[in-house]
């Protein structure tokens, strides 16, 4: 695991989107990604609160570039994937990959459903 310990579910979800957009992550473009992938709406200021906490941890950097007129002058703040990004995402898959294996899928599908 990584020297920070586990990442959040809303944390690795963030980690994520800024890794499918490459060079093209900032807050609302990380929000669209979130809910596009994940089926479910995501506040904006939880995306802006956990970028500059992963930021502050590491995992990302950013440089802010000047807006232009569409955006009235307005700076954007994009972010990248650090090293250290990776590592916890990868370390994040590698526990998943542990919890599930020897778990079928379709035999909780069943219990879940024989319960209801």
């Amino acid at each position: 695991m990584s020297k920070h310990g586990l990442l959040g579910a809303f944390e690795e979800l963030v980690l994520l989107a800024v890794a499918h957009l490459d060079d093209e992550a900032y807050g609302m473009k990380v929000r669209r990604e979130i809910e596009r992938r994940s089926g479910r709406e995501v506040a904006i200021g939880a995306v802006y609160a956990t970028l500059e906490r992963m930021e502050s941890k590491g995992f990302l950097s950013s440089r802010t570039v000047e807006g232009g007129s569409d955006r009235r002058g307005r700076p954007r703040k994009f972010f990248l994937l650090q090293p250290s990004g990776v590592r916890a995402l990868l370390d994040a898959r590698r526990l998943h990959d542990n919890m599930w294996d020897g778990l079928d899928a379709a035999a909780l599908q069943r219990r879940q459903e024989a319960s209801q």
